[in-house]
Protein backbone atom coordinates (compact mmCIF):
# COMPACT_ATOMS: atom_id res chain seq x y z
CA UNK A 1 0.00 0.00 0.00
CA UNK A 2 2.09 2.84 -1.34
CA UNK A 3 1.83 6.30 0.14
CA UNK A 4 1.30 8.82 -2.65
CA UNK A 5 1.04 12.05 -0.69
CA UNK A 6 1.59 13.36 2.83
CA UNK A 7 0.29 16.81 3.71
CA UNK A 8 -0.70 18.46 7.01
CA UNK A 9 -0.74 15.14 8.85
CA UNK A 10 -2.83 13.37 6.19
CA UNK A 11 -1.53 10.27 4.41
CA UNK A 12 -3.01 9.45 0.99
CA UNK A 13 -2.40 5.90 -0.22
CA UNK A 14 -3.70 3.02 -2.35
CA UNK A 15 -4.31 -0.65 -1.54
CA UNK A 16 -2.86 -3.24 -3.89
CA UNK A 17 -5.60 -5.87 -3.69
CA UNK A 18 -8.83 -3.99 -4.29
CA UNK A 19 -9.89 -5.54 -7.57
CA UNK A 20 -11.30 -3.32 -10.26
CA UNK A 21 -12.86 -0.53 -8.21
CA UNK A 22 -13.12 2.97 -9.63
CA UNK A 23 -10.17 5.31 -8.96
CA UNK A 24 -9.99 6.13 -5.27
CA UNK A 25 -7.58 6.83 -2.46
CA UNK A 26 -7.54 6.04 1.23
CA UNK A 27 -6.65 8.84 3.61
CA UNK A 28 -5.54 8.50 7.23
CA UNK A 29 -4.99 11.11 9.89
CA UNK A 30 -4.33 9.94 13.42
CA UNK A 31 -6.85 7.20 14.16
CA UNK A 32 -9.25 8.49 11.49
CA UNK A 33 -9.66 7.20 7.97
CA UNK A 34 -11.64 7.90 4.84
CA UNK A 35 -12.05 6.57 1.34
CA UNK A 36 -12.19 9.15 -1.41
CA UNK A 37 -13.46 8.66 -4.98
CA UNK A 38 -10.99 10.43 -7.25
CA UNK A 39 -13.33 10.95 -10.21
CA UNK A 40 -15.50 13.47 -8.36
CA UNK A 41 -13.65 13.89 -5.04
CA UNK A 42 -16.57 12.48 -3.09
CA UNK A 43 -16.20 10.73 0.25
CA UNK A 44 -17.15 7.04 0.04
CA UNK A 45 -16.92 6.67 3.82
CA UNK A 46 -15.22 8.32 6.77
CA UNK A 47 -14.55 7.01 10.24
CA UNK A 48 -13.28 8.84 13.30
CA UNK A 49 -12.65 12.16 11.52
CA UNK A 50 -14.23 15.50 12.40
CA UNK A 51 -16.09 17.35 9.65
CA UNK A 52 -13.29 19.94 9.51
CA UNK A 53 -10.72 17.16 8.99
CA UNK A 54 -12.79 15.69 6.17
CA UNK A 55 -13.03 19.13 4.54
CA UNK A 56 -9.26 19.57 4.87
CA UNK A 57 -8.62 16.15 3.29
CA UNK A 58 -10.92 17.13 0.41
CA UNK A 59 -9.11 20.47 0.00
CA UNK A 60 -5.76 18.69 -0.17
CA UNK A 61 -7.17 16.16 -2.65
CA UNK A 62 -8.55 18.99 -4.79
CA UNK A 63 -5.18 20.77 -4.82
CA UNK A 64 -3.35 17.55 -5.76
CA UNK A 65 -6.12 15.94 -7.82
CA UNK A 66 -4.06 15.42 -10.99
CA UNK A 67 -1.19 13.85 -9.03
CA UNK A 68 -3.53 11.49 -7.17
CA UNK A 69 -5.39 10.44 -10.30
CA UNK A 70 -2.22 10.00 -12.39
CA UNK A 71 -0.60 7.96 -9.60
CA UNK A 72 -3.73 5.80 -9.22
CA UNK A 73 -3.71 4.92 -12.93
CA UNK A 74 0.03 4.23 -12.87
CA UNK A 75 -0.35 2.07 -9.75
CA UNK A 76 -3.32 0.14 -11.18
CA UNK A 77 -1.34 -0.56 -14.37
CA UNK A 78 1.59 -1.99 -12.39
CA UNK A 79 -0.50 -4.35 -10.27
CA UNK A 80 -2.34 -5.82 -13.30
Amino acid sequence: MPTVLRKKGYRFYFYALEGSEAPHAHVDKGSGTLKLWLSNLAVAYADNLKPAEIREALNIAHTHHKLLLDDWYEFSQRKS
